[in-house]
């Protein structure tokens, strides 16, 4: 008997194999005629670094849609903390491309491409701010030292590179001018930083600033601008330099391009207050790259 109910009870479970691999065949056979675009193709990667807005899951949501729409493709977004950890993930081809920084395209201008560049404001332009508490009688960068120093990333251009470079003209690296310097790894951070009297002042993304400035007056109202500097390339969007004439970037590229002109593009770019995106020469980065050079020839 018992050996009989052992044999009924393998054939029960014999049957049950059956029919789940019976009904995991048929999914994957009814699966590969539900649909063609985004469940055809591999998924489109792509990076964002921490600018003050990609914490916003409404406007991550739309991009996501209006990307995966008009690409026809699965668009995945990756975020992180640092601007370092995206462009590690970007060079080490994990990511079809990646809304970067001007500052780690030029340090890594050999390996890397446009595929776009943001428009504000009519340009493919933006500047960095220093910024201090409201009130605080300072005019300049000479002004601030000895400071609690805010920066956004060590590899921001706006949030890091362009003041390091003031200092480098003086001959001086960040450590040596500041009495202690904080990285906030968000330019919002350096924003709140500042405004709270956690730092006496801050580097931050002009653009970012104007943007709070809109939406949230009562943070940015307690900061004031002390310098401005000369209008340099926005953080562009980029890849491998191998990858560019793939498939999948070439989708990426269009459906920016092409942003401005989609109803739920215009959308997309609402949030973001831009105008569009554009084509622009790599040249656009060269007084980036000279700031690199500038800071690196310091030692800093």
């Amino acid at each position: 008997m018992k050996k009989g109910g052992f044999q009924r009870s393998s054939t029960k479970r014999a049957s049950r194999r059956r029919v789940i691999a019976f009904g995991a065949g048929a999914i994957a056979f009814i699966s590969s005629f539900g649909g063609s675009g985004a469940h055809a193709e591999p998924p489109l990667i792509f990076g964002l670094t921490p600018v003050f807005l990609t914490n916003d899951l409404e406007l991550l949501t739309k991009l996501k849609a209006y990307l995966s729409r008009k690409t026809d493709r699965e668009v995945q977004l990756v975020q992180r903390r640092t601007y370092e950890e995206i462009t590690a993930l970007l060079l080490s081809g994990q990511l079809d491309g990646a809304w970067i920084c001007g500052y780690p395209f030029a340090q890594f201008r050999q390996q890397l491409s446009l595929i776009a560049v943001p428009v504000w404001r009519g340009k493919p332009l933006y500047q960095s701010y220093l910024i201090a508490p409201k009130g605080r009688p300072v005019t300049g960068i000479d002004d601030l030292k000895g400071d609690i120093h805010a920066f956004s990333d060590p590899n921001s251009n706006s949030g890091y590179l362009v003041t390091a470079s003031l200092l480098a003209e003086r001959k001086l690296r960040p450590d040596q001018f500041f009495r202690k310097v904080i990285f906030t790894y968000g330019h919002r951070n350096v924003v709140r930083a500042v405004a709270s009297g956690l730092a006496q002042s801050g580097s931050v993304d002009g653009y970012v600033w104007e943007v709070m400035s809109s939406i949230e007056p009562e943070l940015t109202a307690k900061t004031e601008i002390v310098s401005v500097s000369e209008l340099l390339g926005f953080p562009p969007i980029a890849c491998l330099k191998t990858q560019r004439l793939s498939e999948g970037v070439e989708l990426l590229h269009q459906a920016l391009i092409e942003m401005a002109q989609d109803n739920d593009g215009k959308h997309v770019l609402n949030m973001l207050r831009l105008d569009g995106f554009a084509d622009e020469p790599e040249t656009l980065f060269d007084s980036i790259a000279a700031k690199m050079m500038l800071v690196r020839g310091l030692g800093s």
